[in-house]
């Protein structure tokens, strides 16, 4: 049956064939639709590369790929290997991409985009070494950021009192509570003056003779205090602290507990976690009513726990600027009681070398009869501000400073210190508790003889730390640069042998300027090298990438908008002559040309022209041209590819031969709507399905001019 079946076929075939004898075709045509035969005529154009004739042995035809998708030897890779002859990542070499948060350099991809490139043929061209954007702003910030100096947890002191002057800004007492001060020698351990305070019966409440010790700023939920104090009393008594807002503004009835006395000097030690009870008080008061006695204090301190320590907040610099008198006492004022004032000999100053600033007083009078001055800028509310001075005198005594209000003579005391013949150092502090503190005085009525201070200052807490000066900054910065180029040149320069060392320098504003971040709100990835190091940024840039990179690479200079904005294109040519002027050497200038349909063509061909007048190579380095639209009409395509043409016919009549470098397509692949470059563009050579577009044969047909 199968045999049968087969031969049926043959003599139905054969039939056919006879039967078809007196046939004859119909005659029609089927027109091919337009835009098949537009499509096949574009399949028909060889890879771009091969459009380059004889003449443009030099020239490079190159485009920009993201890494990832090269080094993942794709579509994109293929295309890109079948038609340019020099690749450029878009991202993948930049600070941003490789610094790491630790400042350590990731440079792995990198190696792999190098070695794929070198594999297929390709050169690479080196994108980019420093801009101001796609950086590591945030590491590159944390090496400039202000110090917070080393060390552990500390007690810091919030206010103290030793009774040693009369001084008496950071306590008062009731009208119940008589204050006076023993002699001198009858303080604590016999050492110096205690404070008296007598309530000479006993009242009917124990707060109706009250002391209170003040200090700021008031106290926060969790922070945690501790108070210490020698006390005794003519007779054994125990008396109880209140927390107060202010004096006589009750908060708690419990702060520090009961404290004893005794007709023995003892001394108290209390710590605290500050709780919702007493949280914003500022005033210890002590409730002295209970016994009619007296009591005596000495050495009170109250210090509040710093788990950061000196390792966290530092100090801005002095609002004292004339802290060492070596070039004088301008500033330095005083007044009262007969006194005077002046530089001391060369020699005189702390260490027996240079100045001192020293004042006399000729007799023992209120310790505010005689003052020293220094008026101070506008400081910071709530701020505590640190001094720091060295001191001696022709005789043992006690002073004291304070910052005051200059209108009404009030004070924030930063407390006393003694004076003997030798050099002592003291550091105090205060909290600046009213805007107009304007003055820092130093009394000194009560001491009768000869002061001698050096290197005074007084400089404001930073909960950030200490600020950098401009020089570090400076030297910081160049540093990072160098490692950063060192870093990158050693992994490329077996393969990279032209950069951009410099990208986008010239502000669009201030063409002749360059660009700044001051004044601006930052991007994340945004930090100007320039704003660091001047101008001279771009000649230390280009001396790295000289030292670090191969002798005969060449090193470009790139910015964007410079056919549509001359004085742009004039500003970068000036800078590229500063930088030369400098040292450096500048190979080349880059034109980015993002451009689109309805860029001026007279400015095209003037921007090639200036840039050709420096004798400088010319490189295209990020072309491609927008059509202003997501569904770009036929027409609108045409103009596309008319603009691509006329780029390369611009660059090919304007700029000599043996100066053009070449043509990098930044718009390989049209842009889709959710793009990071350009969205919803369609500004490429090849469309979103990799089909190619009119552009493609405009393109191609000028590179056969070259």
């Amino acid at each position: 049956m199968k045999s049968l079946y087969k031969i049926g076929i043959c003599v139905l075939g054969l039939s056919l064939v006879t039967s078809c004898t007196d046939y004859e075709p119909l005659d029609f045509q089927v027109e091919k639709p337009e835009s098949v035969a537009l499509q096949e005529e574009l399949n028909s154009y060889e890879a771009l590369k091969t459009y380059l004739g004889e003449d443009s042995s030099d020239f490079i035809l190159g485009a920009a790929v993201s890494i990832s998708d090269y080094n993942s030897e794709g579509l994109m890779y293929r295309l890109i290997n079948l038609n340019f002859e020099e690749v450029t990542p878009g991202y993948g070499m930049k600070h941003g991409a490789v610094l790491q948060k630790n400042g350590n350099l990731n440079l792995a991809a990198v190696e792999e985009f190098l070695e794929t490139a070198n594999a297929a043929g390709l050169s690479v061209y080196g994108h980019t070494l420093v801009w101001h954007a796609n950086q590591n702003a945030e590491y590159l910030n944390s090496t400039i950021a202000p110090t917070k100096t080393e060390g552990g947890p500390i007690w810091e002191v919030v206010t103290d009192a030793y009774f040693e002057t009369d001084e008496a800004a950071n306590y008062e007492s009731s009208a119940n509570a008589i204050v006076s001060f023993t002699a001198d020698g009858e303080g604590s351990g016999g050492d110096g003056r205690a404070l008296k305070v007598t309530n000479e019966e006993a009242r009917e409440n124990e707060w109706d003779s009250q002391f209170f010790l003040k200090f700021s700023p008031p106290m926060e939920v969790g922070e945690e205090y501790e108070l210490s104090m020698d006390v005794r009393s003519d007779v054994a008594a125990s008396f109880a602290t209140q927390a107060h807002i202010q004096p006589y503004e009750y908060k708690h009835w419990d702060f520090f507990g009961a404290i004893s006395a005794t007709p023995e000097w003892t001394t108290f030690t209390k710590k605290i976690v500050v709780s919702e009870e007493v949280a914003g008080a500022s005033t210890i008061a002590f409730n002295l009513g209970n016994v009619a006695t007296t009591y005596y204090f000495d050495n009170i301190s109250l210090k509040k726990y710093n788990e950061e320590g000196s390792g966290g907040p530092g100090l801005d610099p002095s609002v004292i600027t004339n802290s060492d008198f070596e070039t004088g006492t301008d500033g330095w004022a005083g007044w009262g009681n007969g006194s005077t004032r002046e530089r001391s000999a060369e020699g005189g100053g702390f260490g027996d070398t240079g100045y001192a600033f020293t004042f006399t007083n000729p007799s023992a009078v209120n310790p505010w009869e005689a003052q020293i001055a220094y008026d101070l800028p506008t400081l910071e509310m709530e701020s505590t501000y640190v001094l720091n001075f060295k001191v001696k005198a022709n005789t043992a005594g006690t002073l004291s400073a304070a910052i005051q209000s200059p209108s009404d003579y009030s004070s924030d005391p930063l407390g006393s210190f003694n004076v003997s013949e030798e050099w002592k150092e003291y550091t105090l502090q205060t909290t600046i508790t009213k805007e107009d503190r304007e003055r820092f005085i130093i009394d000194y009525g009560q001491f009768a003889g000869t002061v001698y201070i050096d290197d005074v200052t007084l400089s404001r807490v930073n909960p950030g730390g200490t600020e950098k000066t401009p020089e570090e900054k400076e030297e910081i910065i160049t540093n990072e640069m160098e490692r950063w180029i060192a870093g990158m040149m050693e992994v490329s320069k077996d393969y990279v042998h032209a950069w951009d060392v410099v990208n986008e320098p010239m502000d669009d504003g201030n063409p002749f300027e360059l660009k700044t971040g001051a004044g601006k709100e930052l991007a994340a990835d945004e930090f100007y090298w320039q704003d660091y190091l001047g101008k001279d940024y771009a000649v230390k840039a280009f001396e790295l990438a000289r030292k670090y990179g191969n002798p005969g690479d060449l090193l470009f200079i790139n910015d964007y908008n410079l056919e549509y904005n001359l004085d742009k294109t004039r500003g970068i040519i000036d800078f590229v002559e500063y930088i030369e002027s400098q040292g450096a050497t500048v190979d080349g200038i880059g034109t980015q040309m993002h451009i689109n349909i309805n860029t001026s063509k007279e400015k095209i061909d003037e921007m090639f022209r200036l840039l050709a007048a420096t004798g400088k190579l010319v490189k295209v380095s990020e072309l491609d041209v927008a059509v202003n639209s997501s569904e770009p009409t036929s027409e609108m395509l045409a103009k596309q590819a008319e603009m691509y043409k006329y780029v390369v016919d611009s660059y090919a009549e304007n700029v000599p031969a043996n100066q053009r470098y070449g043509v990098t397509v930044w718009g390989v692949q049209d842009s889709s709507d959710d793009a990071n470059w350009m969205p919803g563009e369609r500004q490429g050579l090849w469309d979103l399905n990799f089909s190619r577009k009119p552009a493609y044969a405009s393109f191609a047909e000028a590179l056969q001019n070259l």
